[in-house]
């Protein structure tokens, strides 16, 4: 909840969308060209002419330049096709590389290219691809937002992104989402969901869609933080996947004995993938839990990692090899490091 919801300011509303590009006052639903011209063609301007866009394969569109001092409050879309091949970026204050880079579903919760419903605070996913975001993004000067292609088949995208213009504070932070993948992980190493990052600032969020390629239970995996100068021990460390991700006993229905979905505001299990005794192998899962009341505050560097591990027959732990991706969500001061190398198309793509 807004707790400011109530006061009354000098901060002024803007919206960008097909139907006012640039977010201008006074100029929505102005088009004469567009997606719905075709259907509006007896009615005219002001009639859905621009509601969506089309981007072509390998074409990288530009959703937003908006020059700050403001503050993006939300953000809906609808893409369609291959979520995993459509790579969303956002840039602040004119740094030459994203703070966010990450493929628009796993952005928004649904990493697997399937819908699943999701109802959080900071990310709703709605019937039938509507992907919403209300993370707050301040920014002192410039906001640019891209959307880019890399699939070989056009796209099309209907979007809004709603923005106040007004004063920053001084100690705002910056947000950041960054993208990870690792198929298989190889036998006992350790994920690493975020490293490299240096400055002060909180992490408010993690996303993972998990493949499961082993049986039995995959879950004991701990989660560790490890902040300002933390080298072989974290200051914070989980007790099990599923604790982290606010769940117990392996997400079990204790009536059922089967895994039971859940999204709530602070943390979820939404999309449980099964094998349909076919073609589709393997458990998959997303899941996420957002920091929103408990941030992990770092004040020099930043890393976090989690374990994958099962299960042996007689008991002793199972290092297991999985297909993990993840999202890390996190604000931080200016100027930030550049991420690494998102992997190829091939490497991203869900199989």
């Amino acid at each position: 909840m807004n707790h400011d919801l109530f006061r009354i300011t000098d901060a002024q509303s803007r919206s960008i969308s097909p139907e006012n590009f640039s977010g201008e006052k006074g100029k929505g639903g102005m088009a004469l060209t567009g997606t719905g011209a075709e259907h509006a063609r007896e009615l005219g301007q002001g009639w859905k002419i621009s509601p969506s866009i089309v981007i072509q394969p390998g074409e990288t569109f530009e959703l937003a330049d908006i020059q700050g001092p403001g503050k993006i409050e939300q953000m809906w879309m609808t893409p369609t096709g291959v979520w995993r091949w459509s790579i969303l970026r956002i840039y602040w204050d004119d740094q030459p590389h994203p703070s966010v880079e990450c493929p628009v579903g796993d952005f928004f919760a649904c990493g697997w290219g399937e819908f699943a419903p999701v109802s959080s605070l900071a990310v709703c996913v709605n019937p039938g691809s509507a992907f919403n975001c209300y993370w707050p993004m301040p920014f002192k000067r410039r906001c640019r937002i891209t959307l880019e292609n890399i699939a070989s088949e056009p796209m099309t995208l209907y979007y809004q992104i709603n923005y106040a213009l007004s004063d920053v504070p001084d100690d705002a932070g910056y947000f950041h989402a960054q993208f990870r993948r690792v198929n298989p992980l190889p036998y006992k190493e350790v994920y690493t969901i975020l490293d490299g990052v240096e400055g002060k600032g909180q992490y408010v969020g993690t996303y993972m869609a998990w493949g499961v390629n082993n049986n039995g239970w995959w879950g004991e995996g701990e989660i560790k933080f490890y902040m300002d100068g933390d080298r072989d021990f974290p200051t914070i460390c989980g007790t099990g996947t599923e604790d982290y991700f606010c769940g117990s006993y392996n997400f079990e229905n204790q009536q059922t004995h089967q895994y039971q979905a859940y999204t709530t505001p602070y943390a979820g299990l939404p999309q449980i993938i099964r094998p349909d005794g076919l073609y589709r192998s393997q458990m998959r899962f997303g899941m996420y839990r957002w920091h929103l009341t408990d941030p992990i505050r770092f004040h020099q560097d930043l890393r976090v990692t989690i374990q994958a591990l099962g299960w042996r027959t007689d008991r002793p732990y199972l290092p297991l090899q999985d297909d993990i991706a993840s999202v890390a969500y996190w604000y931080q001061t200016l100027p930030a490091k550049e991420f690494p190398s998102l992997p190829d198309k091939d490497y991203l793509e869900i199989i």
